[in-house]
């Protein structure tokens, strides 16, 4: 059964690209003036403090990630019966989830990140190198856009050149709901979904008998109490491995080189004077700058843990990205600090049993991007006359930098 879609759209209401890419006012008055607000429309209690959206995110015996309803509407929809419990690990409450999460996690071990550092540094040092000095560039379409792209092509074990298909595919399956092409949407994301199924199946088969060092292959080893991978669940499992790790990533580095330049204009220099800075600069964008990062539960049993009547059925929305600003935990918190002593207590990847597995990636492609970029380039200068407005655009994870043009000096 489809799960019905909430309108999140008509619980925030902004009014242009500009506010929605950073709603700092609106995270300011939700948190002073409605920490615990109820959505009538959309029928939703939403909560924005810190304490508050840890507890609704944790504690899965008051509010779970099952339900028939959700704020999340990417990749195509499944019309199977019997759909595997993990391809439905986002809405799955323990022990269920345990199982199913151990199984995704081998793709994800500190071995992994270690094997794979050095391949990920590769591919930024060529983007980097690729970008000519004393120049203007579009720092979207130069770096951002393109490493995580190639990077979990590399880490797929498929063919780079393959790399901007995996890039349609992330767009299709990542466009945002939209009541009024609701259909038309959803038949371009099962397109998607056939043609990314078509070339990944064969690729699975062929790596069985030939394995190598690659997730795909890290895959088809694991095994949790007996059960593995089939080779269907292998191509489902990759797709959220490819949404989760190249658009959100893409988004999160495009958004610090906003921040660099718009935000506080002597970061860059600071980092250029200190390169170990670079790992606080990200946990401090990924606090700041990220992305309106939120998740939804539904209550599992009557409760007043947030100070309000909740029952049974009623949906929560969490909302991590206002709670990274809550005063009561960060010192200063609508301003850009990469000496927050406490900024890697952000809760943009979530907290307990769902927590984001691919953090670890993300953090890396950021820290190397960052560093990497740094290293090369002593100096960089916005564009006069840049109009943010006119460069962003619509995704499932919010409004995006379509473009980003900055100068550059070696």
């Amino acid at each position: 059964m489809e799960k019905e879609i909430i309108p999140v759209q008509e619980i925030t209401n902004f009014q242009s690209r500009t506010e929605e890419f950073f709603p700092i006012e609106w995270y300011k008055e939700m948190l002073h003036k409605h920490p615990v607000y109820f959505h009538e429309k959309t029928n939703t209690w939403n909560v924005f403090k810190y304490e508050d959206v840890k507890q609704v995110l944790s504690n899965y015996e008051f509010f779970s990630s099952e339900g028939p309803r959700t704020t999340t509407f990417v990749g195509a929809p499944n019309k199977q019966e019997n759909k595997s419990a993990i391809l439905s690990l986002t809405s799955l409450d323990p022990p269920e989830h345990r199982k199913s999460r151990s199984l995704l996690a081998v793709a994800f071990t500190p071995r992994s990140l270690k094997n794979w550092e050095p391949r990920i540094q590769q591919i930024a040092t060529d983007l980097v190198n690729d970008i000519k000095e004393n120049s203007t560039v579009d720092i979207v379409e130069a770096l951002a856009s393109p490493l995580p792209s190639l990077v979990i092509a590399d880490l797929f074990g498929v063919p780079i050149k393959d790399r901007y298909q995996f890039k349609h595919w992330v767009d299709v399956l990542f466009l945002p709901y939209n009541e009024e092409r609701l259909e038309e949407i959803q038949l371009q994301k099962q397109q998607a979904a056939k043609e990314y199924f078509e070339y990944l199946y064969p690729i699975v088969i062929q790596r069985r008998s030939n394995l190598s060092d690659d997730i795909i292959s890290d895959l088809i080893q694991a095994e949790v109490d007996g059960v593995k991978f089939t080779d269907e669940e292998i191509v489902q499992t990759t797709m959220l491995l490819l949404g989760a790790g190249v658009e959100t990533t893409s988004h999160a580095i495009a958004n610090t080189f906003y921040s660099l330049l718009y935000d506080s204009q002597s970061l860059y220099e600071e980092l250029q004077n200190d390169i170990k800075l670079v790992p606080k600069a990200v946990e401090e964008m990924l606090r700041y700058r990220f992305h309106v990062s939120k998740r939804h539960r539904t209550v599992k049993q009557d409760n007043d843990l947030l100070g309000v009547s909740l029952k049974k059925g009623d949906v929560v929305i969490a909302w991590m990205s206002a709670c990274n600003m809550d005063e009561d935990m960060f010192n200063d918190p609508f301003s850009v600090d990469i000496h927050r002593s406490n900024n890697r207590k952000h809760l943009t990847f979530g907290n307990g049993p769902h927590f984001c597995l691919g953090a670890p990636l993300a953090r890396l492609e950021m820290n190397i991007a960052l560093e990497t970029f740094i290293k090369t380039f002593s100096c960089i200068e916005p564009i006069k006359g840049f109009e943010l407005e006119k460069n962003l655009h619509e995704s499932a994870t919010g409004q995006s930098l379509s473009c980003l043009p900055i100068k550059v000096y070696k």
